[in-house]
């Protein structure tokens, strides 16, 4: 790439001041992605009659869903992968598969899509919120730590982003207290740390498969898992208290029936292939626009980490310092940015125990349950610095260049920007 002095003048007005938008209809990628692969599975499963996938264990194994599962939890080397109907109960099977209880604490990332801390009230436990590092936007190890309690039953993670938490040190402290380790990944399809699939190094790890995602069948999701025991243990919790060896009509479990259509294991199976083309892609585009902020500064990408072997992203997550935009407010730089027709965004705009749920949820006393918490780095990356991208840019080249170029002439009129209403 070019250095940005060359790419971009000065005098080059952003579109928020009257200048012509950077981005072009025809530089946004259209999302979901398919074609005659995702025709011929959907026809596929029309034709055969057979639009579940199946009652028995053997016929889940035969079925489209059960090659989809082999193949995915391949993908993010792990042992068993078990689909279900989305993310968030896909989380709740793991919480439950892992041995929570009513009344146990759940450690929780303060940075996250809500359901990463709902699942934990949903199985009526406690969520214990913990810090973000302030350089990757990741789950706090020495946070975690401290909110260690005699009560803490298992520590549920989030690769935000895509961007693998730490989890030499997080897998660590799991180990040392003795706590299960569930990794949600609903954000690192085919993510890595050290050559191992995210999801595969904690004791469960799940994922979503919702419109928006990386890998999308509408909805679904996925529990993957190396313990032969809490495979089984997920598998009974998705199919009604289940027990493969008892008999198809005896139920053993509190359970409910969670099982994926056919339909949608069709379409993963057809969409797998090409996630595993876009995500080398994103990579490349990604490394690109790393490479373009970091000369122009200012707006940086997420700390680099060699542990990181490879990266899914659902967010091209930033760290934004306004003292070298002339002081221009993030929100402002986000719409100028907006302006230009790139697809940015300040990811979900708060931490999750600001939300009503958790503002108005009451303890056994009747206080409120979450008065006075603090998560100090991850307020002030969801207040100060946070500008996050949608996956699908990372697809176009052109649309990256122009986030480029965006960002080096919004730097270059902050000042004017700043003062403008």
């Amino acid at each position: 790439m070019p250095r940005i002095a060359h790419v971009v003048q000065s005098n080059s007005k952003p579109a928020i001041l009257g200048g012509t938008p950077l981005v072009k209809r025809s530089m946004q990628p259209a999302w979901p992605q398919h074609g005659a692969a995702e025709r011929r599975a959907v026809l596929g499963v029309l034709k055969s009659g057979k639009w579940w996938r199946g009652g028995t264990r053997e016929e889940m194994r035969k079925s489209l869903t059960g090659g989809f599962e082999r193949d995915f939890a391949r993908w993010h080397t792990a042992r068993h992968g078990l689909c279900v109907t989305n993310g968030t109960t896909a989380l709740e099977v793991a919480l439950r598969a892992v041995g929570v209880e009513p009344g146990d604490e759940v450690i929780v990332p303060a940075l996250s899509f809500i359901v990463t801390a709902s699942a934990v009230p949903f199985v009526a436990a406690r969520a214990v919120f913990v810090d973000a590092d302030p350089e990757t936007y990741q789950p706090d190890a020495d946070s975690i730590e401290a909110a260690i309690t005699r009560r803490t039953r298992a520590i549920c993670i989030v690769h935000y982003g895509g961007y693998p938490a730490d989890l030499d040190r997080i897998g660590r402290l799991a180990r040392k207290h003795k706590l299960p380790l569930i990794e949600d990944c609903a954000h690192a399809h085919g993510s890595m740390w050290r050559r191992r699939g995210v999801g595969s190094l904690g004791d469960c790890g799940t994922f979503s498969f919702q419109m928006s995602k990386s890998l999308t069948a509408g909805e679904g999701g996925i529990v993957l898992t190396n313990d032969d025991e809490l495979a089984d243990r997920c598998y009974s919790l998705h199919h009604l208290g289940r027990l493969e060896s008892k008999g198809f009509y005896d139920f053993h479990l509190v359970a409910t029936n969670l099982r994926l259509t056919e339909w949608q294991g069709a379409i993963l199976a057809a969409q797998l292939r090409r996630t595993k083309a876009q995500t080398l892609l994103k990579m490349r585009n990604a490394a690109r626009l790393a490479k373009g902020l970091t000369e122009i500064g200012g707006l940086l990408p997420l700390k680099p980490d060699r542990r990181i072997t490879r990266r899914g992203y659902y967010f091209f997550l930033m760290r934004y310092d306004a003292g070298q935009f002339a002081g221009l407010p993030k929100a402002k730089l986000a719409a100028a940015l907006r302006a230009e027709g790139l697809p940015i965004g300040e990811a979900y705009g708060r931490v999750l125990y600001q939300n009503p749920l958790f503002q108005n949820m009451r303890d056994e006393r009747g206080r409120k349950a979450y008065a006075g918490l603090r998560c100090e780095q991850a307020e002030r990356i969801c207040n100060k610095t946070q500008i996050s991208l949608s996956h699908t840019a990372l697809l176009s080249r052109p649309l990256v260049d122009a986030m480029v170029r965006a960002v080096a002439r919004i730097k270059a009129h902050a000042a004017e920007i700043a003062r403008a209403r």
